[in-house]
């Protein structure tokens, strides 16, 4: 097993498993990114967010997108894993927690305050994993979103 951070030669593997984590989780009608988008997003003059591509024998297995926040409390920043997502032939082959310990061991590293992710209320195997890792639900906080036309027409208001 290998990871590894991705490269712009990692743009169509990308956006292919970002269409299998979409179909996955049921929102393949969401997954609109081309990999135009991603190239700009990930490798662009400024970057939003980063890669990993975890792999065994030189085959992808899974990747994670992940990008820095920023805590006022904590006055550090934070790492936020937007994505994870292990090909169901090499899940339970700890993929999975060898990308959640590299970025740990990279957010340790940086001097980050905090980790976090969302994981779909449904995904009982994801959130059974995650509290293995010793990661606490947020039940008390909701989360709030603009987008498409009410982030466009907020915006233009």
């Amino acid at each position: 097993m290998s990871i590894r951070e991705a490269t712009p030669s990692d743009l169509p593997l990308i956006a292919s498993l970002v269409r299998e984590l979409a179909e996955y989780e049921k929102l393949a009608h969401q997954a609109v990114a081309t990999e135009a988008d991603f190239a700009v997003a990930l490798f662009g003059p400024s970057p939003k967010a980063h890669a990993l591509i975890v792999e065994q024998d030189g085959q992808p297995a899974g990747f994670a997108i992940y990008f820095y926040n920023f805590s006022t409390f904590l006055g550090r920043p934070g790492i936020y894993v937007e994505d994870v997502f292990i090909r169901p032939e090499f899940r339970r082959g700890g993929f999975g927690r060898a990308i959640f310990k590299y970025l740990a061991q990279k957010a340790v590293a940086e001097n980050c305050g905090r980790m976090e992710w969302w994981v779909l209320d449904w995904n009982e195997p994801a959130i059974k994993f995650y509290g293995g890792l010793g990661a606490v639900p947020m039940d008390e906080w909701t989360v709030q979103r603009l987008t498409g036309d009410e982030l466009k027409n907020f915006a233009e208001s």
